[in-house]
Parts: structure tokens; C-alpha cells; sequence
């Protein structure tokens, strides 16, 4: 084989084989979003969140998960949180929310978004966060749940118990669910009926929330919770409106829906700021 296919051989390996990892320049941006195949941490330049005062009506868990965050942040011990409840009711909201606030206080706290599928592939995520020493990181998850046959909830045991080298000390996760045990009631009963052991069947599932610290529950709002919820937007983004009417419109508008919500209150004055000709 003379030196010419040598070197062609050569330089066809090198364009297969992949480029070297860079380590994440982790000062571009206060958040980011994983993306795997190829591995990256896109950075976010202007995150899509409401602020923290705007969020009515769950002021436990606000409490509750700003103090966790800003104990996190400030280097003590904090623990994972799992948001689970009502649609609508603010839980991702709140996640980004209280990341705003607890900068605003000083502090230099990341956020990552990761999505449910791939958290098969969390620990090459979890290396860049350990090796970046200098920062905190928020490791965020919307949505999270799981059906019957989905072997992703294994994955998520690396970032909530970390393996035998532990969970990243610079590393917090929360996760939103409309789940309080990440699947389905009926799913988890017939694993129970159809199990040789039911007590054993559903353990390993149902046991993974219980691996989060902090359960926050959200529940469905009141009227007069919904009502302050679209008042406090009027104010904060200087729409202008009676209070009459907007009761009046605001409840026609959930009637529409069929429920009532933070979602369903932030869709409305969406739609209230249009007609007033007011710039979001």
C-alpha cells in the first residue's frame, strides 16, 4: 500500500471521527438548554419568564422554593424539588421566576433546561456541570412524568442520587410535573393487580419522587385569586380597565375554557392588552 492511500485513509478517519469536546462557556448567557447528538449547552439570551410579584396565589411554594434557591445558591444545603399539580397554575413560571429573583439578589445562579428525552444521556450533561467548579447550577425538567413501559425514570435517579460519585454539589434539580408520582394512577394500580409481588411492582417508580426534598403542590385557583392574577398584569404592564368590566369579561372568558387558571388569566389579558393596543 503505497503512502498516497496511506494518508487518504488517514484523512477519512479524521473527518469521521468526532470533533474533541469543548467545555461550555458558561459566561454567554444566564441560562441554557441541553441538546444532545451533538452534545451542546446553547445559551439563552433572554429567558421567557414572569416576574415573581405576578405570581398569585401560590405563595407557599414561592416561599418555599425561593428560600431552597437561595440556600442553594449561597452554598449551603438545598434539596431537588418536584413541582406537581393543576395545568396552568404557574409551576414552570415559578421555577424561572425565583432563578430571576435570587440573581437579582447577587447571585451568579445558573439555569439548564433539560428535556425528559434525554435524560438518558444526563450524565455527559452532568460532567460539564460538575467540572464548572466557579458556578450553581438550577438543572430544570418541564413536564416530567412517565408511562407504563418508559425506562427513562432510571436515568433521572443519576441526577437525583448522583451514583457512586453523588450528585454534583454545584448542581440543584427541579422538575414540574402534572403527576405527584411521575405516572399515571390507573398504570400504577394495574401494575399492583397483575404483580406476583404487588407491593414490589410499582416501588421502584412511585419511590422516585420520593427521592425530591421538596414536594410543592398547586392546586386549581379561586375566582378572586384569578381575578388578582389578571388586575396584577393590568398594573404591571399599564393596561387600563375597570374593575367591573374586567370581572365581567374575565369570567366570560374562563367560562369559554372550561377552567380557570394562571394560564387561562395570562390568555385573557393576552388578549385584553391586544384590544387596548398595549406592546407585551
Amino acid at each position: 500500500m503505497n503512502d498516497d492511500i496511506l494518508i487518504r485513509i488517514a484523512e477519512a478517519l479524521e473527518r469521521l471521527a468526532p470533533a474533541p469536546r469543548r467545555a461550555p462557556d458558561f459566561e454567554a448567557a444566564e441560562a441554557f438548554v441541553w441538546h444532545v447528538e451533538p452534545d451542546r449547552l446553547e445559551p439563552v439570551l433572554e429567558v421567557n419568564r414572569v416576574d415573581l410579584p405576578l405570581l398569585v396565589g401560590i405563595d407557599r411554594s414561592r416561599d418555599t422554593l425561593l428560600a431552597n434557591t437561595l440556600q442553594f445558591a449561597r452554598g449551603l444545603p438545598a434539596n431537588n424539588a418536584l413541582l406537581w399539580g393543576a395545568r396552568g397554575m404557574g409551576k414552570s413560571s415559578l421555577v424561572k421566576a425565583v432563578h430571576a429573583e435570587v440573581r437579582r439578589q447577587g447571585f451568579t445562579l445558573k439555569i439548564v433546561e433539560l428535556a425528559r428525552e434525554d435524560l438518558p444521556l444526563v450524565g455527559r450533561l452532568l460532567m460539564h456541570l460538575r467540572a464548572a467548579r466557579d458556578h450553581r447550577f438550577v438543572l430544570f425538567c418541564d413536564d416530567l412524568s412517565f408511562s407504563h413501559d418508559d425506562q427513562h425514570y432510571k436515568s433521572l435517579k443519576a441526577v437525583l442520587d448522583g451514583g457512586i460519585e453523588g450528585r454534583p454539589d454545584n448542581v440543584i434539580f427541579y422538575a414540574t410535573s402534572n403527576r405527584r408520582h411521575l405516572m399515571p394512577r390507573d398504570m400504577i394500580e394495574n401494575e399492583r393487580s397483575t404483580a406476583i409481588n404487588p407491593s414490589e411492582a410499582v416501588e421502584e417508580k412511585v419511590s422516585l419522587s420520593d427521592r425530591f426534598g421538596l414536594w410543592l403542590g398547586f392546586h386549581p385557583c379561586s375566582q378572586d385569586d384569578y381575578l388578582a392574577m389578571i388586575r396584577g398584569y393590568c398594573d404591571a404592564y399599564g393596561v387600563k380597565i375597570d374593575d367591573a368590566t374586567l370581572r365581567a369579561e374575565a369570567i366570560e372568558w374562563q367560562a369559554t375554557r372550561g377552567a380557570r387558571s394562571g394560564r387561562v388569566a395570562w390568555q385573557y389579558f393576552t388578549d385584553l392588552a391586544g384590544r387596548r393596543g398595549v406592546t407585551l
